[in-house]
């Protein structure tokens, strides 16, 4: 009777460990393939910025401003717009330290964009 009960754990066992493997191989494939193809078109590098964990798009909608164009933004308004709400979410005032933290991270994605632009037209102007 033990031999019977310690063979059907074993079997079970074998099976739940199996699916998960399966499970855990065919994530790891779908999550190569679209690596791949993320580097290959050069998405990742344009629409994420790794410190800040914001896309632009992301930084442009918590500051409600337009996204640059060819490196191109109205930093005056940015900074307007980043001063109104920083100051609206201050702790002190009853506001939220998150959201605080949020609109920096926003306000620097945005000027990391413009300034990266401006590094790229300055290195095709001298080439």
């Amino acid at each position: 009777m033990a031999h019977r009960i310690l063979t059907q754990i074993v079997v079970t066992g074998s099976r739940v460990l199996g699916r998960a493997f399966a499970e855990a191989y065919k994530q790891a494939s779908a999550s190569s393939k679209y690596a791949a193809h993320a580097q290959k078109n050069g998405s990742s590098v344009s629409n994420t910025f790794a410190s800040s964990g914001l896309t632009l798009d992301e930084a442009c909608k918590i500051l409600n401003v337009k996204p640059p164009k060819a490196g191109e933004a109205n930093l005056e308004h940015t900074m307007e717009r980043f001063k109104k709400l920083f100051d609206m979410n201050d702790p002190k005032k009853g506001g939220s330290f998150y959201l605080q933290s949020k609109i920096l991270r926003a306000r620097e994605r945005i000027e990391m964009e413009v300034r990266e632009a401006e590094r790229k037209a300055k290195m095709d102007k001298e080439s």
